[in-house]
């Protein structure tokens, strides 16, 4: 009997015993990886103390461009946009599922996402700058808020269709075992659709973050009304220099950002691509695996595993407070006539909201400068069209078969995707003093230069959803298309195109509207007293901005909105309903 009193102080003992054991045993890996962490948690605490300081309004802001900066300055940039990338991945799990799971949500939640990734950054700061200085008086939190919050605004979407498309595409054999073992909602999401979109979750949010880079200069330092609004940045401190002329600090800015770029691709992304292997949907395993050597150094670390045993009881936790979430016996089919009752309501409830936010939207527009202030953005819009259409289709033709061939190859794969990575995050603006040189010296009109400066903010989306697909398409069917002998346009047309072809739908509907996106800094080409425009809806936004004339900075982004939704109905919506028809396996 003494002996079953003495177990529980006996296994209260063992539980530190246990920890100190392992404690003892570990390595100079382990020292290594809890020194990295700890810099890293000390250097976060030490750049997040610059947000809260007092700032005034009143006062012009000044960037010192001073080359020392740069190191706290890019400190600062990073901070936000891995801020930002976590508020994206958040918002990416809650939008994603609700349009996915509810038939009339998705209704419009989706095309809200259309007009959402069509406004462009400069339209949300308009606001984002006024509210958040507002919300945050005489602080520099709120200048820092706004600026995370237009980064989030030029992540989030992207990020958001790729992983409501891999939801809507899900192979039916995962969704007949997460009915047939009644899964939670809770354990359907984390054990079945995660996973399943993990590979273009991880390179969409690549690419996304690659898009936060292409607009920081517009997230740092922004004019509306005639008030400068800058915080200590990458993107602020290149702005400086290209209104200042100075070239030499134009070019410590441009190798600032690379350095950055391909430091966050070394110890961020190249471990996440390599990771995520694991979640490959094939029945025989790749003669070649990515590899990362931060993630082998982190393997041979005895940290995850024990982090994994502490964090253990809150899975647990979780997963049971996951319940209240229903179980995954959602019925197949539904009667017709309680579809019917519903979609009517929903639809009366949802028509009345948009139509009474339109009939507001247009009285204020009557108001302040009659409606027609919609005919020149509808023109001005037909010369931004044609240059998206330009951007989209040779993007397409370009950077689809090297996606493909990029994505085939791991070893390939490590060669390019920091190189990849480091164009794709290139803000156009820093290409401004090379630009306004080139289109000076050719004597190119930026009518047509200006498509060019478009692509860098947009052609990567195909890039980058071409490779996640390719990197999808299960290695067994590869081989078995290899040893069948099936090469040239029959392997395109058998395994390829239906492979890729949901990931390429995504990165089309992402490049188009980040085409959009991208005209507002690309058909206004600024440096030193010389200012390039182009004739289109982007530069139209840029001048209402910078003159803070409310109404016209309404009426382009409705009508950039109006297009864009338009041009995804009429075509992209078509082919996302292909995919998913004719490509879901």
């Amino acid at each position: 009997m003494s002996s079953f009193r003495t177990s529980p102080a006996v296994s209260r003992k063992s539980l530190p015993s246990r920890l100190a054991g392992r404690m003892s045993r570990m390595t100079w890996v382990d020292i290594a990886v809890a020194a990295a962490v700890l810099v890293l948690l000390y250097m976060t605490v030490r750049v997040g103390q610059g947000t809260t300081v007092r700032f005034s309004t009143s006062q012009s802001a000044k960037i010192d461009t001073d080359p020392w900066q740069l190191p706290y300055y890019a400190a600062r940039s990073l901070l936000r946009m891995f801020v930002a990338l976590t508020l994206s991945t958040v918002f990416t799990f809650v939008y994603a599922l609700a349009a996915a799971r509810s038939r009339r949500l998705e209704r419009i939640l989706i095309p809200a996402l259309d007009i959402l990734q069509s406004v462009p950054v400069l339209g949300f700061l308009t606001v984002a700058v006024a509210g958040f200085v507002a919300l945050f008086p005489g602080s520099m939190l709120g200048l820092e808020c706004a600026s995370i919050f237009a980064i989030f605004t030029s992540q989030a979407w992207n990020m958001t269709f790729g992983f409501y498309h891999s939801l809507t595409s899900l192979p039916r054999e995962l969704d007949e075992l997460s009915r047939s073992f009644r899964f939670t909602r809770w354990m359907r999401f984390w054990k079945v659709e995660l996973p399943a979109g993990a590979i273009g979750l991880v390179w969409n949010g690549m690419m996304s973050f690659g898009g936060g880079w292409f607009f920081l200069v517009a997230s740092e330092a922004i004019s509306v009304g005639n008030k400068n609004f800058a915080l200590p940045g990458i993107g602020s401190y290149a702005g400086a220099a290209i209104i200042d002329g100075d070239l030499g600090k134009v070019g410590w800015a441009i190798l600032a950002m690379t350095v950055m770029v391909v430091g966050v691709n070394f110890f961020f992304w190249r471990p996440l691509t390599a990771w995520i292997e694991k979640f490959k949907y094939e029945q025989s395993e790749a003669s070649e695996i990515q590899r990362s050597v931060v993630l082998d150094f982190l393997r041979r670390s005895h940290w995850p595993h024990l982090l994994g045993r502490l964090l253990r009881p809150l899975g647990r936790g979780l997963a049971r407070a996951g319940r209240i979430f229903g179980v995954d016996d959602r019925p197949l089919t539904v009667s017709p006539r309680h579809r019917r009752a519903g979609d009517i309501a929903f639809a009366v409830v949802a028509g009345g909201l948009i139509l009474w936010g339109l009939a507001d939207l247009l009285g204020y527009l009557r108001d302040r400068s009659g409606l027609g202030v919609f005919g020149e953005p509808l023109l001005l819009g037909l010369a931004t069209l044609t240059r998206v259409i330009v951007v989209v289709v040779a993007a397409t033709l370009v950077w689809v078969p090297i996606g493909v061939r990029i994505g085939f190859s791991p070893r390939l794969t490590r060669i390019a995707q920091p190189l990849v990575l480091v164009l794709a995050s290139f803000p156009a603006n820093f290409l401004f003093p090379l630009a306004v040189w080139f289109f000076l010296r050719t004597g190119l009109s930026l009518d047509v230069g200006g498509v060019l400066l478009m692509a860098l903010g947009a052609q990567w989306y195909i890039l980058f959803n071409t490779i996640a697909g390719a990197m999808s398409i299960p290695t067994d069917l590869r081989e078995a298309m290899d040893d069948l002998g099936v090469r040239g346009w029959q392997r395109w047309r058998r395994l390829i195109l239906p492979g890729i072809f949901p990931s390429y739908v995504t990165g089309g509907i992402t490049a188009s509207g980040g085409a959009w996106n991208a005209s507002i800094v690309s058909e206004i080409v600024p440096f030193g007293t010389t200012t390039l425009t182009a004739t289109g809806l982007g530069a139209y936004i840029s001048h209402a901005t910078a003159d803070g004339n409310y109404p016209h900075l309404l009426a382009g982004v409705a009508v950039m909105s109006l297009y864009v939704v338009g041009l995804n109905r009429l075509f992209w919506r078509r082919l996302h309903r292909l995919a998913e028809t004719r490509y879901t396996t």
